[in-house]
């Protein structure tokens, strides 16, 4: 199944992304992960001002069929949140990149972000998993 996988952000192998902006950037989870989980029902996100480290667990998401944890793809300080997503958790499953983004993040470290995936090679990724 061909997930869309926008080019200009950054993914991690527990299908997360980021997109940088500067030293600021918004994070979520993949299509291919929201997919993977199907009806999304319930989102717990953290707070804004809470500080996390790289793989951190930062957020969960429950599904129909499972709940899963959400890891932070780079260190970071929490400077927003998104709140929808708490009263409409399904907008995951339809726009996973745009609308539902989980957190907006001030980056620590940007170096660490150069060990995540690019788009063409997350694909890859999620073809070799799905086959």
């Amino acid at each position: 199944m061909p997930w869309k996988t926008p080019e200009g952000r950054m993914y991690t192998q527990t299908d997360e992304w980021i997109m940088l902006d500067g030293r600021s950037a918004l994070v979520g989870i993949t299509d291919y992960a929201q997919d993977q989980l199907s009806d999304i029902v319930y989102v717990e996100l953290p707070t804004s001002g809470d500080s996390f480290d790289k793989n951190d667990i930062f957020a969960t998401v429950e599904s129909v069929k499972a709940a899963a944890d959400v890891n932070l793809p780079a260190s970071g300080k929490v400077t927003e949140v998104n709140n929808g997503l708490e009263d409409e958790p399904e907008l995951i499953n339809t726009d996973p990149y745009d609308g539902a983004w989980f957190v907006k993040i001030d980056v620590q470290d940007i170096s660490q972000i150069e060990d995540l995936m690019n788009a063409s090679t997350y694909i890859d990724y999620c073809n070799s998993r799905s086959s």
